[in-house]
């Protein structure tokens, strides 16, 4: 994934990149880090390093949160909570209520 707009960068692992934000991912980095299966290769890119970040892994562990709290995590947007929710019910889980 390569463009000639934004400013060229080289990650930690030598990977060379332009990206026009301040975001330090590197885009190759991150789809090599993207899980095979399970929910979260359900979801972009920054929601589930959001979760990640919350060492969220689990459909457990996502059910320890509400709603309202996964939505206020930097990352979660809307057009996640869908992807969420069917993952939750396929394992018999909800949200914890707000």
């Amino acid at each position: 994934m390569s463009s000639t707009t934004g400013t060229l960068r080289t990650c930690d692992n030598g990977h060379h990149y332009y990206k026009s934000s301040d975001c330090p991912t590197c885009p190759i980095c991150e789809q090599a880090r993207k899980p095979d299966a399970g929910f979260l290769a359900r979801l972009s890119a920054p929601a589930r390093r959001s979760l990640e970040h919350h060492d969220v892994a689990t459909l457990q562990q996502l059910s320890a949160y509400s709603e309202k709290e996964i939505l206020s995590l930097h990352g979660m947007g809307p057009k996640s909570m869908p992807i969420l929710r069917a993952a939750l019910a396929e394992s018999g889980l909800t949200f914890k209520p707000q």
